[in-house]
Order: C-alpha cells, then structure tokens, then sequence
C-alpha cells in the first residue's frame, strides 16, 4: 500500500480527543494504512510535567512517552478502519507489555515514534511501538488499545 500524506496538527486534531496537556503527537510524517504510523512529538522545556519531574534535572515521564505511542497507535487505527471518531468513540489502552526505557527523554528533544500493527481482532489492537531521539532508542513496548463506543 502507498504511504498516506503526512498529518499536520490540524489533521490531528480532528482525529484525536486529546488537547493540552494531554495531545502528545505533533504530526505525521508517514502512515501506511494497516502497517505502520511514524509520528514526532517535539518535546520543549514549557510542558508542565516538567515543574515537578524534575526540578533540578526535567526528564519526560515514560507513562507519556508510552501514552504518545498510543496515540500514534490511535492514529494508526482510524485510517486503518475507515473512521473518523467522534464525542462517542473512545480508545483505551487495553495492556502494555515489555516496556523498556533506554535513555531519558530531556527539553530540546524530539521523539519519532514508529508504530506497527502486529494484528486486530474484535476492536483489540496488538502494537509493537519503538520511540527513538535521533538513532537512539529511547523507549519499546508491546501496546494493546481497544476501541469502544459509549453511551
């Protein structure tokens, strides 16, 4: 399959539910329906985790870098179904498993995030994400989301 356009941050936002603080993708540089998403999260001194983790040393919390996965993951998962969510679509993180954290994530960096969809089954998506700065591996992890509409 040929690789879609890139997604700006307006596309995106149309996709995701998420908004500041929370919005962890800034755009998409590459995704292939069914196979693949590459995103990049730039990550700068002002997010507010930053006060308090931590004051003398700002490290990104892994929980966000993996939360940023997922949300790559969701990207992944709505062009590859066809859908559009709206106010009564959510997406859940349904497990995660093998989470490695190989280097910290500082102010100036930015993360490219390359998402694989591994399989799909009754709105239960398997992924295999790996979230580098530069050529190094900064964060692994197997991601289970699931897609669920609420009442």
């Amino acid at each position: 399959m040929p690789e879609q356009a890139v997604m700006d941050i307006h596309q995106i936002l149309k996709q995701l539910p998420h908004r500041y603080p929370i919005l962890l993708v800034d755009r998409v540089l590459s995704l292939t329906k069914g196979e693949r998403i590459v995103a990049i999260k730039n990550v700068t001194i002002n997010e507010p985790f930053f006060t308090g983790h931590f004051p003398h040393r700002p490290v990104m919390p892994g929980v966000l870098i993996l939360e940023a996965m997922a949300q790559a993951a969701a990207l992944l998962s709505f062009a590859t179904e066809g859908v559009t969510p709206d106010d009564k679509t959510v997406y859940y993180f349904a497990g995660i498993d093998g989470a490695r954290f190989k280097r910290p994530v500082e102010p100036g960096d930015q993360l490219t995030m390359e998402v694989s969809l591994e399989r799909s089954k009754a709105s239960i998506y398997k992924f295999k994400g790996v979230t580098r700065v530069g050529d190094e591996v900064a964060c692994e992890a197997e991601l289970m989301c699931t897609m669920r509409r609420i009442a």
